[in-house]
C-alpha cells in the first residue's frame, strides 16, 4: 500500500502536524526522514527494514556509517546522509544538554554523564580534554585525537600547550573503549603518568583520566593512579 492510500491521520507527516512528534512511533519518525519508498515498498516499509537491521534499536542505527545504511533495501546515499545527519544532530543536542558550565566538575560520575552522549556507540577510540579553572568549572572541552579500534594517543606537548593557552588550572582526560571493558591498558597507564609529570612541571593538575565503555567507566583518580 502506498502512503497516499493511507488515511490522512495515518500518514506520518500529517499525524505529526496534527498530534505532535511525540505521538509517532520510531518507524513513523524514520519514515519522515526517509521521505519516499521504492516501487515495491512504501516509506513505512523501508523504515521497518531499517529498524530491523538495527535490531529495533535506534542506538544501533545511530552508529551505522553511510556505507552500511546504503546496504539496506530502499536506502541510497541521499537518504543515508540524511539519517546520519539527523543522528549526529541528536548526539550534539544531547552533548549540549549534558554540559552545564555553571556546575563544578567534582567527580568522575559528572564527567561520565557529560561525555557519555558523545562517546557512546563509537566503533573507534576518541580522546577528549576537559579544561578547568581553579574552582573546577569547565572552561572548554576539545577532542584531542581519534584513533582506530583499540588505540588513542596522548600528546603531552600538545595538551600542555592547549592548557597554557586556555589558562587552565587543571585538566581531565576522557577516552572511550569500544571493546566494552573500561579497564585501562598498560599503554593508558604509562601515557597518563607521563602526562601527569609534564603538567605538574607547569603547575597544572591532571585531575583525572576517565575511561568510558558503554554504560560504565573507570577513574584513574578513584584508583589513585593520578595524584590530584
Amino acid at each position: 500500500m502506498k502512503i497516499k492510500d493511507l488515511c490522512e491521520d495515518e500518514r506520518p507527516r500529517e499525524k505529526m502536524l496534527d498530534k505532535g512528534a511525540d505521538t509517532l512511533s520510531n518507524t513513523e519518525l524514520l519514515a519522515i526522514l526517509l521521505r519516499t519508498g521504492t516501487e515495491k515498498m512504501n516509506v513505512i516499509d523501508v523504515a521497518r527494514e531499517l529498524l530491523k537491521s538495527g535490531e529495533n534499536k535506534l542506538n544501533e542505527i545511530a552508529t551505522m556509517s553511510v556505507e552500511v545504511l546504503c546496504r539496506i533495501n530502499g536506502i541510497g546515499p541521499s537518504k543515508a546522509v540524511t539519517l546520519a545527519a539527523a543522528f549526529e544532530l541528536g548526539r550534539r543536542c544531547a552533548a549540549e544538554k549534558a554540559i552545564d558550565i555553571r556546575t563544578a566538575i567534582t567527580s568522575p560520575k559528572t564527567v561520565f554523564r557529560m561525555m557519555l552522549p558523545i562517546l557512546r556507540g563509537l566503533d573507534h577510540e576518541e580522546c577528549w580534554i576537559l579544561f578547568l579553572n581553579r574552582a573546577n568549572y569547565l572552561i572548554s572541552k576539545e577532542k584531542l585525537s581519534s584513533g582506530g579500534l583499540d588505540s588513542t594517543t596522548l600528546d603531552c606537548r600538545h595538551i600542555l600547550k592547549k592548557a597554557l593557552e586556555k589558562k587552565a588550572s587543571g585538566i581531565i582526560i576522557v577516552h572511550n573503549h569500544p571493546s566494552g571493558s573500561a579497564l585501562p591498558g598498560s599503554a593508558d597507564i604509562q601515557s597518563t603518568r607521563q602526562l601527569d609529570r609534564a603538567l605538574k612541571a607547569c603547575d597544572i593538575s591532571l585531575l583525572d583520566h576517565v575511561v568510558i565503555a558503554q554504560d560504565n567507566y573507570y577513574s584513574f583518580a578513584d584508583e589513585e593512579l593520578v595524584q590530584c
